[in-house]
């Protein structure tokens, strides 16, 4: 697979060293606006070409897919004009900033025949792959309740920088400046934890959302600080199961963290990810009796980029594809939608 990676920010270093240790891949290219941007970043990985825009690269065309780590604001643009250019395509989360636009980028994918891909990082935690395989085995039977967390400290804590003085942080607190609040930033990873790990979609959601005071009149400089920083959503599951999904960004003891626990009429399954690695636990059988909990060893699981690898040599599309990701846009949609009218919401 020869491979350009469109937009060289932060992100896109991962990108760039997951890519580059597959074998068949070659990174061909680095598309970005900032040319010194580009220039810096292609040398730091030998890459050979940088282009300032889509347009250039998509006329020089000798390469097969593009890594769309441009911010979230352009991914719709950017993603069909790939897809318009025959290019498979693996592309940030959100694969939108809403659904019409996510079900959209999926359509054409598909009707295109192109490999569709959406990089939801937590998929690459082995202990959440072993989580879903107990789950489709049976392990923990007929699953009843879900619990799932998505735990960050950065508006108490300054581990990762001070929000107040730094723009990386305080644009995710302003709907001005694009933010669409904890919901639309890291809502997607853990209803993804949710709705993969016990394998079963999202049909009603009732959600409330919270910007809680953090500055004098609500605002720094030209910053207002209006963007969510906690939500709360109580979901209804296709297989029948209730759960309680929340997140926020006020978790004192938690850099970040994602938990997910789930109940079945045989056991009980935990997995939890975050700074200092990742530990699955499980409840079955004689266990049961006396609530104990034991380890689950598990095996290093291929990662997402590995995965997009694959699915371009073998014309397979892989899993988290763009339509699964509009589904899970559709959800956080109807989070807006629900806390405004303060009602539950139908998904399907």
């Amino acid at each position: 697979m020869r491979l350009v990676i469109l937009g060289t920010g932060n992100m896109a270093a991962s990108h760039a060293a997951h890519f580059a240790a597959i074998e068949g891949v070659e990174i061909v290219g680095a598309i970005d606006t900032n040319s010194e941007r580009a220039s810096r970043f292609a040398h730091s990985y030998q890459i050979p070409r940088t282009f300032s825009s889509l347009d250039d690269a998509l006329d020089w065309g000798a390469f097969d897919a593009v890594a769309n780590v441009t911010p979230d604001r352009f991914h719709y643009q950017t993603s069909m004009q790939a897809i318009a250019g025959g290019k498979h395509v693996f592309c940030e989360k959100p694969l939108a900033t809403h659904y019409d636009h996510a079900i959209e980028m999926a359509e054409a994918a598909e009707k295109a025949g192109l490999i569709n891909m959406v990089n939801l990082t937590y998929r690459n935690v082995a202990e959440l792959q072993k989580f879903r395989q107990l789950v489709d085995e049976g392990t923990i039977g007929e699953i009843k309740h879900v619990e799932a967390s998505y735990l960050q400290s950065w508006l108490v804590s300054r581990a990762w920088g001070d929000w107040r003085t730094d723009p990386t942080w305080l644009w995710r607190l302003s709907t001005a400046h694009g933010s669409n609040g904890t919901l639309g930033d890291i809502g997607v990873h853990i209803l993804d934890f949710a709705v993969f790990g016990i394998n079963s979609p999202i049909e009603n959601a009732f959600c409330r959302l919270r910007a809680f005071d953090k500055a004098p009149d609500g605002r720094i400089e030209d910053y207002v600080l209006d963007a969510n920083d906690s939500f709360t959503m109580s979901l209804e599951f296709g297989s029948g199961a209730l759960g309680v999904v929340h997140a926020t960004r006020w978790a004192s003891g938690y850099l970040n963290t994602l938990r997910l626990r789930a109940y079945g009429d045989k056991g009980g399954l935990e997995v939890q990810h975050g700074m200092n690695g990742s530990s699955l636990q499980i409840c079955v059988g004689d266990d049961v009796e006396m609530a104990q909990w034991q380890p689950v060893q598990v095996e290093p699981v291929p990662t997402n980029y590995h995965r997009f690898a694959q699915a371009v040599a073998t014309g397979i599309n892989g899993d988290p594809g763009f339509r699964y990701a509009a589904e899970l846009q559709k959800v956080l949609d109807l989070g807006f939608v629900s806390n405004e009218k303060r009602q539950e919401i139908a998904v399907g």
